[in-house]
């Protein structure tokens, strides 16, 4: 059985030698400022389950935050990353963590839950919305481009909660919007 518990610092000890998809730093701030929002899955015999790029034996790990005004009624979770590597994939684990994070968005008095996810990610845009997840809006060259290839478009998805009893967090925008109009 897989178990679902926080990152802890020791989890960053084998990091080192891997290229990480944020740096060391970037990691801390999320573990020191949301640790709620930090899980990892771990196999029965100890192994964990997360991006394998992250931690040499990690398979699956997930991050989120909490953000936003909430006399705005913008008050959030916020998905920052999620990743289960290929072997893992399709045994529910990203849906387990996406329901872990909605439940502590919903503790902590969110009004939705969003994420930015490639336009071109067709899989992980259609597992969200089997998820309930909608488009809530598109940015503008949100993901920068490498190799000389141009930047790439996001969705920003969105789930209300029970606080938005009105769906007014999930009401599609009639625009795309740049980066820099993002607050």
């Amino acid at each position: 059985m897989t178990t679902l518990r926080p990152f802890t610092c020791d989890n960053l000890q084998f990091s080192l030698t891997f290229d990480l998809q944020y740096g060391i730093p970037f990691y801390l701030q999320y573990l020191a400022h949301w640790p709620e929002y930090f899980i990892v899955a771990e196999a029965p015999g100890g192994e964990l389950m997360g991006y394998s790029k992250f931690l040499c034996t990690l398979r699956f790990y997930f991050m989120g935050k909490a953000e936003g005004s909430v006399a705005r009624e913008e008050w959030h979770g916020h998905v920052t990353a999620l990743s289960v590597a290929p072997e893992f994939r399709r045994l529910g684990l990203a849906a387990k963590l996406m329901e872990m994070l909605e439940e502590i968005s919903e503790r902590k008095g969110g009004f939705f839950v969003d994420l930015f996810v490639r336009v071109s990610n067709n899989v992980a845009v259609n597992m969200y919305k089997r998820l309930g997840y909608s488009v809530y809006r598109t940015v503008i060259e949100y993901y920068s481009a490498s190799n000389g290839e141009p930047d790439e478009d996001a969705y920003d998805m969105r789930k209300a909660l029970s606080r938005d009893t009105e769906k007014k967090s999930i009401i599609p925008l009639p625009h795309p919007v740049r980066p820099e109009d993002i607050e």
